[in-house]
């Protein structure tokens, strides 16, 4: 019984989404939806199969950006958040800029940044740096935060400095905050380099999608949105993988009770 249970949840995402296009596709068809507003699955896959080569294309110039500007997110982050985390000062003053500058909306720095850098691959790395490394700094700093003080008063009685205390406790203990923010980062590049290659460029999906809604080739436009899913949806599953593997000892009371 628990063995079918488990079967029936692996495959139920699998199961919502057939419902869904299937779903989709009765819609279309019943209600005799034009393609230029709301075309069926059947017609973007076939779209999507006879441009598969200029897709990948756009799709792999996407995903370059996109993993360029979450890398560079990932290490500023990362240090940034050690910083505003270990240092209660620093937090204080440092945690409302973040979050004033995190309430600006990322596609008002695209015209600014194509003043500064042009047209191209830069604008859209930076946009997706800008709108995934908030996330990062957060969590980890939310990690060290947590740390107990009679736990650092213990480490520094037997002679712990900070830097110690940090490397040896305070970041093993804030790595499952550290990959549970790198899931949403991701998501998040992703949603930066559309937007700015929408605007301010000549490859990628974004560009991809602007070019066909202005011919009003809505499958091709729904083709990018799957594509761009998809890449969301698989690089989403590799970084949860990895925090599965890397920070198991965290979630093993999870896993018993389940």
């Amino acid at each position: 019984m628990k063995l079918k249970a488990n079967t029936v949840s692996r495959l139920s995402p699998w199961l919502l989404t057939i419902f869904v296009v299937i779903c989709w596709e009765i819609i279309c068809r019943g209600f005799d939806i034009k393609p230029f507003l709301f075309p069926s699955p059947s017609l973007v896959w076939k779209v999507g199969k006879e441009l598969a080569d200029p897709i990948m294309m756009h799709a792999l110039h996407t995903l370059m950006t996109t993993l360029a500007g979450f890398a560079i997110a990932v290490v500023v982050g990362a240090l940034l958040g050690m910083i505003v985390g270990s240092s209660p000062i620093v937090y204080k003053a440092l945690y409302p800029l973040m979050v004033g500058f995190n309430s600006i909306p990322k596609v008002a720095f695209v015209p600014v940044l194509v003043v500064w850098f042009g047209i191209g691959t830069i604008p859209a790395i930076v946009t997706a740096f800008l709108i995934s490394f908030f996330p990062v700094v957060v969590n980890v700093a939310a990690g060290l935060s947590t740390l107990e003080p009679e736990l650092e008063d213990v480490l520094r009685s037997l002679g712990a400095s900070r830097i110690d205390i940090l490397r040896k406790v305070g970041i093993p203990r804030s790595l499952p905050y550290f990959f549970a923010s790198l899931k949403v980062a991701i998501t998040l590049a992703f949603v930066g380099s559309v937007i700015s290659e929408t605007v301010a460029s000549n490859l990628g999906i974004g560009y991809l999608m602007m070019s066909a809604s202005s011919s009003m080739n809505m499958p091709l436009v729904f083709a990018g949105l799957i594509v761009i899913g998809a890449m969301g949806v698989i690089t989403y599953e590799l970084f949860a993988l990895l925090e599965r593997r890397l920070t198991r000892w965290a979630h093993r009371g999870q896993a018993s009770a389940m």
